[in-house]
């Protein structure tokens, strides 16, 4: 099977094992900053923490101008249950003055804008481009590059960059975010990264030229 007859067949697999997966941070469609802000958050952090701590975050600033004028010492003391509390409280900070400032408050739809944010990745802007714009997007997470090496879909690539460029080339442009998002569901309850993956109960275990590698 060649690795593009792999990938639709990947696809649609985990479409019907996963029909509901979604962003597993929390924020509104038309809120789009607290998915920035959430994103930032959880880099070395878990979706699960990163939900908990931005409700008290929100309470206190609950929109883009609240937080551009909050005291960055007050959002560390906020995030740092997080991890790499200052380093993250200052990039928030940043990129909601940058966003009030120069986008009327408006996260920008456009990838190389998002990627000047500060903390904004490609990870990152690939996020807000496909949940919240409806846009191709690859985000290349560690569930992602993990599943994608064992799947035979990339030839040991570590480099998220370089995955999502192979990725690219393999996987529908409508299908890429929502194929992400079911990577990271199947990441963590099948092919997992700190036990044995279970491939018993594996939906592609029978097409995974990898099976039982960790």
């Amino acid at each position: 099977m060649t690795k593009e007859k792999l990938t639709l067949e990947i696809i649609e697999r985990l479409r019907e094992e996963y029909p509901d997966a979604d962003c597993t941070l929390e924020y509104e469609k038309d809120q789009a900053w607290k998915l920035l802000v959430g994103v930032r958050l959880a880099a070395q952090c878990t979706d699960a923490r990163v939900n908990v701590v931005v409700q008290d975050l929100y309470a206190k600033y609950p929109d883009v101008n609240a937080l551009a004028d909050a005291d960055v010492d007050d959002i560390e003391r906020i995030v740092r249950p997080c991890g790499l509390g200052k380093s993250k409280a200052r990039d928030i900070s940043a990129c909601m003055k940058i966003i009030r400032d120069e986008y009327d408050g408006m996260v920008p739809d456009d990838f190389d804008a998002l990627l000047k944010l500060p903390g904004v990745g490609r990870k990152s802007a690939n996020l807000i481009m496909g949940d919240v714009f409806g846009k191709p997007a690859i985000v290349t997470d560690t569930h992602c590059i993990r599943l994608v090496n064992r799947m035979g879909l990339v030839d040991n690539i570590k480099e998220p960059k370089k995955v999502e460029m192979a990725l690219w080339k393999l996987v529908p442009p409508q299908e890429g975010s929502n194929f992400c998002h079911r990577l990271v569901y199947h990441g963590r309850d099948v092919c997992t990264a700190r036990t044995t993956p279970h491939c018993d109960k594996c939906c592609i275990a029978d097409i995974c030229p990898k099976i039982g590698v960790k």
